[in-house]
């Protein structure tokens, strides 16, 4: 699912912002929940895009972890960039590994998207503000206010993550998938 979001993301206008075909991602939502394989290059990158996102609201407590909730969210109210890199990194040291491992390939599907905005107008913001609900949640509900402010919040780590994640995960998140 990521390799194919790496390779045809960057050129496809709008990926994460427009859905599949509803009745195309149920079908496969349940083929893949039974186990069944299914070869999702037949299969349009937006719905692989929504099965991606359905794929992280799905990770118990979030892939970046509920718990760890008021910590990321305060993150951005810290000094400079290089303060809040350290931060976040701090953090991300605190994920179970494969957390860390999928956040790793995630960032590098996202950064090689948002280096071609241009073509697919997906920058660092219109990113951020697709895929952030689908990182990190609350650990409770709350009232659509709280909730609302909250995900400005967490797109606006999203959008930090995106636009620093050679320096927060390293220079060789560029080559994750190697040469597709």
């Amino acid at each position: 699912m990521l390799s194919l979001l790496y390779q045809e993301g960057p050129s496809t206008k709008g990926i994460f912002r427009r859905s599949g075909s509803a009745k195309t991602f149920k079908e496969l939502k349940e083929k893949l929940d039974s186990g069944i394989e299914v070869d999702l290059a037949c299969e349009s990158i937006f719905v692989t895009a929504s099965l991606f996102k359905d794929f992280l609201r799905n990770i118990p407590g979030s892939i970046l972890s509920s718990q760890l909730c008021d910590k990321w969210v305060s993150v951005l109210d810290q000094g400079n960039n290089e303060e809040k890199i350290k931060s976040i990194q701090r953090l991300i040291e605190q994920l179970p590994r494969a957390n860390v491992v999928l956040l790793r390939y995630i960032f590098g599907v996202l950064h090689g998207i948002e280096m071609r905005s241009e073509e697919n107008q997906m920058n660092a913001f219109n990113l951020a503000i697709c895929i952030a609900p689908s990182l990190l949640w609350p650990p409770v509900s709350s009232t659509p206010d709280i909730e609302s402010e909250f995900i400005k919040k967490i797109s606006s780590l999203v959008q930090f993550l995106i636009q620093n994640c050679c320096r927060i995960f390293g220079d060789e998140i560029t080559s994750l998938f190697g040469e597709i």
